[in-house]
């Protein structure tokens, strides 16, 4: 399914869900506007395509000792499709790195690292991150506050203008 394939009403029932995962089928109804059956078909076909691709209970980091977040530049020591394929694959593996982006500039990945505190990353670092295949070198940054962690998405809306 592509974006041209999605309407206002797919839409709304995609705000609808990332707002509130747990919405039952006949308030997720009311709030679109639609009669049951539809509206069940609508979020099948948007599961069955991928457009909604699951859901999760966001939990607070601090009480799970995940509070201690730093963001790490990983430099690799080369970039062929192999080797990129080895540091990702061994990456997925690793729970502790929330989210692994793969960017252009003066380094090639950039990875978001929760752990419990200091000692516990200062761990993780040495044994695992930069174990990882081909790691020439490593920065991190220490996350001091933050602001701002959605994990929802911005979506078209009747509101700003820009459904089709």
């Amino acid at each position: 399914m592509n974006n041209a394939a999605l309407d206002r009403t797919d839409y709304r029932i995609l705000r609808e869900i990332q707002a509130n995962g747990r919405i039952s089928m006949v308030d997720l109804c009311k709030r679109v506007n639609l009669t049951k059956t539809p509206c069940a078909e609508r979020v099948r076909r948007l599961e069955k395509s991928g457009a909604i691709n699951g859901y999760f209970a966001r939990l607070d980091p601090d009480l799970i000792d995940a509070a201690h977040v730093v963001m790490v530049q990983v430099q690799l020591s080369g970039t062929t499709a192999a080797e990129l394929d080895a540091f990702n694959e061994a990456v997925r593996r690793v729970p502790q790195i929330q989210s692994c982006l793969m960017v252009a500039g003066g380094f090639d990945y950039l990875l978001k690292v929760r752990t419990r505190d200091i000692a516990s990353y200062r761990e993780l670092l040495g044994a695992v991150i930069s174990q990882l295949p081909s790691v020439l070198q490593t920065h991190t940054y220490v996350v001091m506050e933050v602001v701002k962690d959605d994990v929802t998405l911005h979506l078209p809306s009747e509101k700003t203008g820009d459904l089709r």
